[in-house]
């Protein structure tokens, strides 16, 4: 089943990618009425939950099990798989440049990337932590 988990937990990071276009394509319609910043913010916030409710459910439902060891690696590899994503694809495909890449991660600006970032590590973990 060690090998489930990890391929199983490949195909929802892949969910993710969708739910992040949609995230983002949702973010466009408030932006003007909440200004980039603002908009920035409620669209981490909204998908830090989408992560960890999704991940929650997968859980939940899914014949799915390990050890608390695993989901923290599952974590780990979703962030992975994510970082490396938004600046590959971000820079590569889509031909952001690297400052502007950065610059969702400048917290003293009031860019809350991070906290997508966190919940993607440790939603694996903390889901199962909750089901247990």
């Amino acid at each position: 089943m060690a090998q489930n988990i990890y391929l199983y937990s490949l195909a929802v990071w892949m969910l993710f990618i969708f739910l992040a276009i949609i995230n983002g394509t949702l973010r466009g319609l408030y932006t003007p009425y909440t200004g980039e910043l603002l908009a920035h913010q409620i669209s981490s916030v909204i998908f830090s939950t989408v992560i960890f409710v999704v991940t929650y459910v997968f859980l939940k439902y899914s014949d799915v099990s390990g050890t608390p060891v695993q989901f923290i690696y599952v974590g780990l590899m979703w962030l992975f798989l994510t970082i490396s994503f938004e600046f590959l694809f971000g820079h590569f495909v889509i031909g952001h440049s690297w400052e502007h890449l950065l610059h969702d991660y400048n917290i003293f600006e009031g860019r809350i990337w991070l906290l997508v970032l966190i919940v993607t590590a440790i939603s694996p973990w903390l889901a199962n932590r909750v089901l247990s």
